[in-house]
């Protein structure tokens, strides 16, 4: 059985970070007042930029792919990675003429986000231009911070955020890992998490139920991606994170197993953290015999 994620509220540290990010500063982050238009003055983040990949991104990304390293480790070199942003022209009205031609009234910029195989909302964020620009040759590149781009997701109400999709290696980081990102916090998968291991064993404890012998967690099935090249690596996938495997003894009924797991799923997501830390669940029963 698995379980979907939730509509939960905006942590209101994450909502006055996105008050404070908006009206008074440019897209880099940067602070209008006090500004002097002095040709010498720097007014961008990365004016030095040559549009290629992060290093230390790039350097995570080779390790998970060797074997060396985890996701968690990817998501921790996001958190001082420079991004790009596709931006797009959209139009914001539109005027019917006498000869039916449709004429541009106004004209905007948008962010561009995407819908995932399960219906969640996703930012696209790129590691370098060329990457991009094969994406989308018309999309503009904007070079953000991705501690930025998590708080832009947020505020688009996207819960993941996709890195370099189309590309040769897509990295996808989901809902809990964006919001350690905008926090500018480090991100633990709750597959590896002890306070997630120790939720679930006061569940087991508080239920204390005969045929209850066990509850371990493990990675989830989606986990795992996939390169171009159909190589398969333990992280960046948007599926489901957590696996929580059941052990029971045999002898139970239909009608008992389900009141038990009913119990058991209550104390897991009547948990704060549990709630906030799993981006996705799915549960695998075992019979002990």
């Amino acid at each position: 059985m698995a379980r979907g994620p939730a509509h939960r509220p905006l942590p209101g540290h994450i909502s006055a970070a996105l008050v404070a990010a908006g009206g008074s500063a440019d897209s880099a982050g940067q602070p209008w007042q006090g500004r002097l238009l002095d040709p010498a003055q720097t007014y961008h983040n990365f004016d030095d930029d040559d549009g290629g990949t992060d290093g230390g991104y790039a350097a995570a990304l080779a390790d998970l792919r060797a074997g060396t390293g985890d996701e968690a480790a990817v998501v921790q070199s996001l958190a001082a990675a420079r991004v790009f942003v596709p931006i797009v022209a959209e139009v914001a009205q539109s005027q019917v003429r006498d000869n039916s031609l449709i004429s541009d009234k106004e004209s905007d910029m948008a962010l561009v986000t995407l819908t995932a195989a399960d219906g969640r909302r996703a930012l696209p964020v790129f590691s370098c231009t060329a990457n991009l620009a094969r994406w989308h040759p018309q999309a503009r590149p904007v070079a953000v911070y991705a501690a930025r781009a998590a708080l832009s997701a947020v505020a688009e109400e996207a819960q993941l955020l996709v890195v370099d999709p189309g590309a040769g290696q897509t990295f996808v980081v989901r809902r809990p890992g964006v919001w350690a990102l905008a926090r500018q916090e480090r991100w633990q998968p709750s597959y590896a998490d002890p306070r997630i291991a120790q939720v679930l064993a006061v569940s087991m404890a508080t239920v204390a139920h005969p045929a209850l012998l066990g509850i371990t967690a493990k990675p989830g099935s989606g986990v795992a991606s996939a390169d171009s090249a159909g190589h398969v690596f333990a992280g960046g996938g948007a599926g489901p994170e957590l696996r929580v495997d059941v052990a029971l003894a045999d002898g139970l009924d239909r009608d008992e197993l389900k009141t038990l797991m009913e119990q058991l799923q209550r104390l897991w997501f009547g948990d704060e953290y549990f709630a906030v830390a799993v981006d996705s669940l799915e549960v695998r029963l075992q019979a002990v015999r």
